[in-house]
């Protein structure tokens, strides 16, 4: 049987790896993320059918990448980011994504993308500096599909994500057409089965060389999967031709931080850029002994533990809401770092409220309250009101300090 999958398990595809995964404090880092040119190595690496493609890095190498692949190319920043196509570049260019007919058109628009910053929806508003552009040769195909491969931690099990409606936002299509999701769970070790390709092709209506093909590329991705240690392989769109033929196109993988040790030529392909890019508030946090992780909401959240934390989020959306961040403080927090998390949070301006929520067993409340106290002192008034759920060692003690404090708008619970 296959399943349809809320608009939560494909976030869960991008987002909720990297969250479960951050647990570890001591890791500066969750995950690997590829770009899409590695991604496309990556594919090539297993025999897995993608476009001609080579990578530039100043507008001349844009224009000889056009002319060696034939004319008429793709030109794509190479950022970790979604929603290339739709950003703005800080040059005035519209869109990360560009179709090119030549070299010269090509190289004049490299120079626009080169050395200058690209505003998506998933960055912040100073956007990504881009520094390489994957140059693609045009393919002609009649449809987009999405395909991913991924960990379904809700079931304990491997998922294929499959849909025919590629090619756009997933969690738009998740929410607005979850009927045109399927999920397929497969067994890691038994990898891609005959039964397992007879109920993609009948959920899917796919002709036999559709389906001979799919089963063809499934079973690489998966090779790729089991061998780096992956946690996503997402292929959008999974372009299809008129005989039968699927190409990918564009490809984000991330890999599991901990099959580093395994993984030593998977995880030098990334280089100081692409921490920046993946994580520059994260490694921030770092600094300060936090873990933070950007999510999709406004309900900023700093928490203690790992777990606790993990189950705000979840409180969060139980109720209809949506977290901001994941933002573990530990359990040695002080003035300092709770004066780092307020800054980290009110720096996104999303964040239209603040859950403090504390468990006080081996780190007293009062303490708690004492360092959020004086976080406000130097950060001057929050923007936004904030909600101190104080519970534990002392917590009668910290919610009278915090509920006594005049320097902001303040909620004890």
């Amino acid at each position: 049987m296959f399943q349809t999958p809320s608009s939560s398990f494909i976030r869960g595809a991008r987002a909720l790896t990297q969250r479960q995964r951050s647990r570890l404090p001591q890791r500066q880092v969750r995950q690997l993320s590829l770009h899409e040119y590695q991604s496309q190595n990556l594919l090539k690496e297993y025999d897995v059918p993608v476009p001609r493609g080579i990578l530039a890095r100043t507008p001349k190498e844009v224009a000889d990448a056009v002319t060696k692949l034939g004319g008429k190319c793709v030109v794509k920043s190479q950022v970790l980011k979604g929603g290339r196509g739709k950003g703005r570049f800080d040059s005035g260019l519209q869109g990360g994504i560009q179709v090119v007919d030549d070299a010269s058109s090509a190289e004049k628009l490299a120079a626009q993308m080169l050395g200058h910053r690209l505003i998506t929806k998933q960055t912040d508003e100073k956007g990504l500096s881009v520094n390489k552009l994957y140059v693609a040769e045009t393919i002609k195909y009649d449809d987009e599909w999405y395909l991913a491969m991924t960990i379904d931690r809700e079931n304990y099990s491997p998922a294929i994500i499959v849909s025919k409606a590629g090619g756009m936002d997933i969690e738009t299509v998740a929410k607005e057409h979850p009927d045109q999701l399927l999920t397929f769970h497969f067994s890691i070790s038994q990898g891609i089965t005959p039964d397992l390709v007879k109920r993609l092709s009948s959920a899917l209506k796919t002709s036999e060389k559709e389906t001979k093909n799919l089963e063809t590329i499934l079973t690489r991705m998966h090779k790729v999967f089991t061998a780096k240690d992956a946690t996503l392989l997402e292929i959008n769109p999974l372009v299809r031709s008129s005989d039968g033929n699927f190409t990918c196109l564009d490809a984000k993988f991330s890999f599991d931080d901990a099959a580093s040790p395994r993984q030593k030529e998977l995880f030098a392909l990334r280089d100081s850029d692409d921490i920046e890019q993946d994580q520059s508030t994260e490694m921030e946090a770092k600094e300060y002994d936090l873990v933070y992780i950007r999510l999709d909401g406004n309900i900023g959240n700093v928490v203690n533990g790992a777990g606790l934390a993990m189950a705000t989020n979840d409180a969060i959306a139980y109720h209809g809401g949506s977290s901001a961040n994941f933002l573990d403080a530990g359990g040695q927090a002080t003035q300092q770092t709770m004066q780092k998390a307020f800054e980290i949070i009110l720096r996104d301006e999303r964040v239209k409220c603040i859950l403090v929520n504390i468990y006080g067993g081996i780190i007293r409340c009062d303490m708690i309250a004492e360092s959020i106290i004086g976080a406000a002192k130097e950060l001057g008034s929050f923007r936004v009101p904030i909600v101190v759920r104080l519970q534990g060692t002392n917590s009668a003690e910290g919610l009278k300090l915090v509920s006594s404090s005049l320097l902001f708008s303040v909620v004890p619970h």
